[in-house]
């Protein structure tokens, strides 16, 4: 899409309305999400003949804005935490409301995962970590696997307890790449690293290299160890086990806690337990929903807990599969 049309596109997007938009986005692929965050996040006075251009046959939607948005920042922030959710949404905005140059590492992003291993091979695993935390998770994870097994583990260490990257510390990126991120002492800390990444980074390197690299990191600190478990897995990530492993966990689960644990899931999760339970009991679950008054978040995120424990044990007895990468193999 060439510039005039993000910019049509983007327009569109902001006389939509968050929700509206927010709809949109959930369609769009994350290098379009990002194009017209940017986009959108430069954008605040529109003139109204453009508007009654770009909208054609809304123009009676048109006549009633000539400031599109007050607050632009605030409405990426809105629109990309209801269309992906707040960890996804997080990393992305501020990629676009930074303003740093970041053509070096997204020239990485186009290169085979090969390539990538071999042009930081020999860097500090420090370096290695901050080049990895702005690559999607699948990529990181395809690069990981190519280094050594002492390589490996050091830089997920680092990633993990990366708290942010430092302006000044970036400069050392620069060695490794023509100026991944450009900024100078004003440029506020990016919110890039830390245990979740590593997470999600880990759950893609498949079973055998997980194990190795979390007794790794045990080793050295069993406090992170256990925190990285923790993300590996969220109630949300129920969604992605399949039809029959859905099953096989509500089969493991009380009623009671089922409805308190549906309290706080997602519409999606929701529908994939429904239609994944007799009629009956599906209309059942339905009217316990509707019929429970409102309930503590505490209470909520414990039965959650509860039925992740579930997950992770049928996980471990080989009975369900968890979604990821990873290097499974199917005879």
């Amino acid at each position: 899409m060439d510039s005039q049309g993000l910019e049509d596109a983007a327009i569109l997007l902001m006389s939509l309305g968050e929700e509206e938009a927010a709809q949109v986005f959930k369609h769009l692929a994350p290098k379009e999400v990002q194009s017209l965050g940017e986009t959108i996040a430069r954008i605040s006075v529109v003139p109204r003949e453009k508007i009654e251009r770009v909208l054609k046959r809304f123009s009676d939607i048109a006549q009633e804005q000539q400031l599109l948005v007050a607050d632009t920042d605030e409405y990426v922030k809105s629109v990309l935490r209801k269309a992906l959710g707040e960890d996804k949404a997080t990393l992305l905005i501020d990629r676009i409301l930074q303003g740093s140059d970041v053509s070096g590492i997204e020239g990485l992003k186009w290169m085979e995962p090969s390539s990538v291993a071999e042009f930081l091979r020999n860097e500090h695993p420090q370096i290695v970590a901050a080049v990895l935390v702005h690559l999607e998770f699948e990529q990181a994870s395809s690069v990981l696997k190519l280094l050594t097994e002492r390589q490996r583990n050091e830089v997920l260490v680092r990633i993990a307890t990366l708290d942010g990257i430092q302006p000044m510390a970036l400069k050392d990126l620069n060695d490794v790449l023509s100026q991944i991120l450009a900024g100078g002492e004003r440029m506020r800390k990016a919110s890039l690293g830390g245990v979740k990444p590593a997470a999600e980074i880990i759950n893609m390197l498949g079973a055998s290299i997980e194990t190795q690299v979390l007794d790794y990191i045990r080793e050295a600190d069993g406090e992170l160890a256990q925190k990285i478990m923790d993300n590996m897995f969220t109630f949300d990530d129920v969604v992605k086990i399949d039809d029959k492993g859905i099953q096989l966990i509500l089969k493991e689960v009380q009623s009671d806690s089922l409805v308190l644990a549906l309290k706080g899931a997602s519409p999606e999760l929701r529908d994939k337990v429904l239609r994944n339970m007799s009629s009956r009991a599906a209309e059942t679950l339905k009217e316990d929903l509707e019929s429970r008054g409102p309930v503590r978040v505490s209470e909520v995120e414990a039965e959650q807990k509860e039925l992740i424990k579930i997950v992770r044990r049928l996980s471990d007895e080989g009975q369900i599969v968890l979604g990821g990468g990873g290097d499974e193999q199917f005879v």
